[in-house]
């Protein structure tokens, strides 16, 4: 069975971040520090989902999707991040699962989606090796609840996004600003994440997943020093976040760290740990980034920008061939080495507007999905073996340090009100699924097919 869902992430959406005994996550510190985020917002209420989960549930029913990717969060559970259960917060997540499969929904849970405890934060964070072993724990208290209704799992999501922005550059949570000095974080994200696979399926868990955000990196000319900038970049965004996992070994990191001697704080077990084998690789993509030689004396690259192609509201640049060419990419690097693949983010923010009637015509949103969808099918028929497709996202939320001021939903929310509003993408994704359930391979945007056809049927794909 091919997945064909939505997605979300707990501090984005949850809110009730002082109910019910859930502890303080670094988020809720950062957001509610002057200046970290875009007009001072917080994820404080978010879109409330803690109270009305139900109504998001039977969003997803009627919009017929067959999983849900939501991430669980570690302060509801553990509001030390260790320790005594915070029982309330598990019964949310059980209640929450057991929604979602009455509704016809495969819950897929991610694990760590950035909310770490921030009583963690206070003892080194993921720049402590201790945090790795704690997330493993955390990781076991939440499958022996789960495990036997939730076969795929996800422990980490995108580690490169949170170490570089929270750990190098102080952008996001916990807004630090150690720069090269980060790459502890790193390790320790995959190290806590090849523990949690182990933990996982020592608790029943039939199928492991991580997910990164990759981008296809492309060198701003041919010149020698555009080439080596674009390797240093592809290594540390890609590589250093894939390599490990799926070779049992770090990339060479010289180019970025400046050094060429062993990294002190990998030790020896590590990368067997890391690479424990799991059953997919989420990837979430965006858009590729276009690299140039460093321009001062900062890092060894410099972002040359995408040019040529339609913007989104968070003026990202829209290459939907970028995601075949992140792919196969992938295929050629990895071969055998490559588990199945879940495309477990891809969307695009709009600056959505709301009719008198009541209406969002959101048809830029409308053209990306169809668009990206065709160029995975494409990446598919070159071979690549894709299992699920998760559209980001469900609901308008809280982005992050931008606070609400970017819309990625399917469905509209009025902060003020928290009314949901289904766009008109939300009834087009709907329209998609009904068709590709009666085993058509069209679309219904632009009323012509979204892709090559295959030559697979992903409704007999077996993902159990």
């Amino acid at each position: 069975m091919f997945l064909w869902g939505t997605a979300t992430a707990a501090y984005q959406i949850e809110g009730a971040t002082d109910e019910a005994g859930r502890g303080v996550s670094i988020w809720d510190t950062f957001a509610h520090e002057p200046g970290r985020t875009r007009d001072g917002h917080t994820g404080d209420v978010a879109c409330d989902h803690y109270h009305r989960w139900r109504e998001d549930v039977a969003l997803m029913a009627g919009l017929g999707v067959n999983a849900y990717r939501f991430s669980i969060s570690w302060p509801r559970v553990l509001p030390l991040g260790a320790g005594e259960v915070n029982r309330p917060g598990l019964d949310f997540y059980d209640r929450l699962v057991d929604a979602l499969l009455a509704a016809g929904v495969r819950p897929v849970p991610t694990l760590f989606h950035w909310d770490l405890p921030q009583a963690l934060e206070e003892r080194g964070g993921w720049m402590s090796r201790d945090v790795a072993e704690l997330f493993a724990d955390y990781a076991a208290t939440v499958a022996a609840r789960l495990a036997d209704r939730v076969p795929l799992w996800i422990t980490l999501n995108e580690p490169f996004v949170h170490m570089a922005y929270g750990y190098a550059m102080g952008l996001h949570a916990p807004g630090r600003l150690l720069m090269t000095d980060a790459l502890p974080a790193a390790h320790h994200q995959l190290l806590g994440h090849g523990r949690a696979v182990q933990a996982l399926r020592a608790a029943g868990a039939r199928q492991v997943a991580l997910t990164n955000n990759c981008t296809p990196v492309r060198p701003a000319s041919g010149e020698e020093a555009d080439l080596r900038a674009a390797d240093a970049y592809d290594v540390l965004h890609n590589r250093l976040f894939n390599d490990p996992v799926l070779l049992a070994g770090y990339p060479d990191l010289s180019a970025y760290t400046g050094h060429t001697g062993s990294l002190d704080f990998v030790r020896d077990g590590d990368l067997e740990t890391i690479a424990t084998p799991i059953d997919a690789l989420g990837i979430n993509y965006y858009n590729p980034t276009r690299i140039a030689a460093p321009t001062d004396e900062g890092l060894p690259f410099t972002d040359a920008g995408i040019t040529g192609h339609p913007t989104t509201a968070f003026g990202w640049p829209v290459v939907p061939d970028g995601l075949r060419e992140l792919l196969t990419g992938l295929k050629a690097r990895y071969g055998a080495a490559l588990p199945p693949i879940l495309i477990t983010e891809n969307g695009c923010s709009q600056p959505d507007v709301q009719e008198p009637d009541g209406t969002i015509a959101d048809e830029a949103r409308i053209a990306f999905l169809d668009r990206h969808i065709a160029a995975m099918r494409q990446a598919m028929a070159e071979g690549v073996d894709v299992r699920g497709y998760f559209v980001w996202s469900l609901l308008d939320n809280f982005e992050w340090a931008e606070g609400y001021h970017q819309r990625f939903g399917l469905v509209h929310v009025d902060f003020a009100t928290q009314r949901r509003t289904p766009k008109r993408s939300y009834h087009w994704y709907r329209r998609f699924l009904e068709a590709q359930k009666a085993g058509q391979n069209t679309g219904q945007h632009t009323g012509q097919h979204t892709g090559q056809d295959t030559g697979q049927n992903t409704d007999t794909w077996t993902w159990s």
